[in-house]
C-alpha cells in the first residue's frame, strides 16, 4: 500500500474511533420515556394534591405514549416524599409533585435532609389553588379593610383557625398580621372540616381556607367570603376581589404545585416532560376537571419554577422568621 492511501485509511480510524467515544449512544434517552413514568405525591389519595398529580398524570400519559402512574407517600407535610424523590435514580421516571407546602417546610427548618431547591430539577409549574379569607356573618365585616379595622379596635379577640402550623392558611394569617399590624389568635386543625366546623358555630371568627373546603358553605350563605389570596380571581369565585385589590400589595399565598425531578437527570428527558406538562395544563379536559375543586392551571417551564420558588422561600422565611415560627 502507498503512503497517501495508508494515510488516508489511518485518519478515517482515527476519525471512527473520536466518533465512538465522543457520540453519545443514540437510543440513551433518544427513545426517553419506554417505561411508566411514576409521579410521587407527598399527601393522601383524595387531597388537592393527588388529584392534580392524577388528572395531570392521565393527560401526560397520553401525550408522552406511555403511562404515568401515581404513588402517594406521606407524611411530615410531605417531606418524606421529597427525600424519597432527591434520592431516586437520575433518570426522568420518578418525578415529584412540589409545592408551596414544602417551600413553607423550608422556610420553617433550614436543617431539612435535602434542599428542595438544589436537590430538584424543576420541570415545570402545574396548577394553583386559591386561599380565599372567609369570616362568621356574625361578624359584620363586608369587606378586607372592615376586617382590619375591626381587628385593630379589638387587638387579640378574633381569632382565625388554619389547617395546621406551617401550613398556606397559617402562614396567609401571619402574612396579614404582619403587613396590617393587626393580632389575632392562630388557631391550628389537623384540617379544614374541622376548622371550618368550629368557624361554622362561631368559635373562631375567621378562616384562610382552601376554596374548596369551603366554597359550599360560602354559596349557600353560612359563611362570608371577604377576598381570595392569589394574584388572580379564581375561575370558581369570578366575583370575589384578590387580597392584592382589597389594597394589601404583593398579598399572593396561594397554594401551588409543580413537577420537578432529581438534579441531575438528563436534560432531554426535563425538556420532554416540560412540554408535555405545558400541553397537559392548557388542555381542555385537564382545566374541566380541576376547575370544580378551585384549581386554576398555570403556564411556567423550569426557570419560572425556579424564579417562584426563590422568591416563596425568602418571603416565607422572613414571615416565619418574624411570626419565631423557625426551628
Amino acid at each position: 500500500m502507498t503512503r497517501g492511501p495508508a494515510r488516508r485509511l489511518a485518519g478515517l480510524c482515527f476519525l471512527v474511533v473520536a466518533l465512538l467515544f465522543t457520540t453519545p449512544p443514540a437510543h440513551a434517552q433518544s427513545d426517553y420515556p419506554n417505561k411508566p413514568v411514576r409521579i410521587v405525591v407527598g399527601f393522601t389519595p383524595g387531597s388537592v394534591a393527588d388529584i392534580t398529580a392524577r388528572v395531570l398524570g392521565s393527560r401526560m400519559g397520553q401525550i408522552l405514549g406511555q403511562s404515568v402512574v401515581v404513588e402517594n407517600k406521606p407524611g411530615a407535610g410531605s417531606n418524606l416524599a421529597a427525600e424519597f424523590v432527591a434520592r431516586s435514580p437520575k433518570d426522568g421516571y420518578t418525578l415529584f409533585l412540589p409545592g408551596s407546602a414544602n417551600i413553607a417546610n423550608a422556610a420553617i427548618n433550614p436543617s431539612l435532609p435535602f434542599d428542595i431547591i438544589k436537590d430538584f430539577a424543576p420541570i415545570g409549574l402545574v396548577n394553583a389553588v386559591s386561599v380565599i379569607l372567609v369570616v362568621h356573618p356574625s361578624l359584620g365585616v363586608n369587606n378586607v379593610q372592615e376586617l382590619i379595622a375591626y381587628a385593630k379596635s379589638k387587638p387579640g379577640e378574633l381569632s382565625y383557625a388554619s389547617t395546621g402550623i406551617g401550613s398556606a392558611p397559617h402562614f396567609s394569617g401571619e402574612l396579614f398580621m404582619q403587613r396590617t399590624g393587626t393580632k389575632l389568635v392562630h388557631v391550628p386543625y389537623p384540617g379544614s372540616p374541622q376548622a371550618a366546623t368550629d368557624l361554622l358555630a362561631a368559635r373562631v371568627q375567621v378562616m384562610f381556607s382552601p376554596a374548596t373546603a369551603v366554597i359550599s358553605l360560602v354559596q349557600g350563605g353560612k359563611l362570608k367570603v371577604l377576598a381570595s389570596s392569589g394574584a388572580k380571581r379564581p375561575g370558581i369565585l369570578p366575583d370575589v376581589p384578590t387580597m392584592i385589590e382589597s389594597g394589601m400589595p404583593d398579598f399572593d399565598t396561594a397554594i401551588w404545585f409543580g413537577l420537578s425531578a432529581p438534579v441531575g437527570t438528563p436534560r432531554e428527558a426535563i425538556d420532554k416532560l416540560s412540554r408535555a406538562v405545558r400541553e397537559a395544563v392548557k388542555s381542555s379536559e385537564v382545566v374541566t376537571a380541576w376547575r370544580p375543586q378551585g384549581v386554576d392551571p398555570l403556564d411556567g417551564g423550569p426557570d419560572d419554577m425556579v424564579r417562584l420558588e426563590t422568591t416563596e422561600l425568602k418571603r416565607w422565611s422572613d414571615v416565619a422568621t418574624a411570626a419565631g415560627l423557625k426551628k
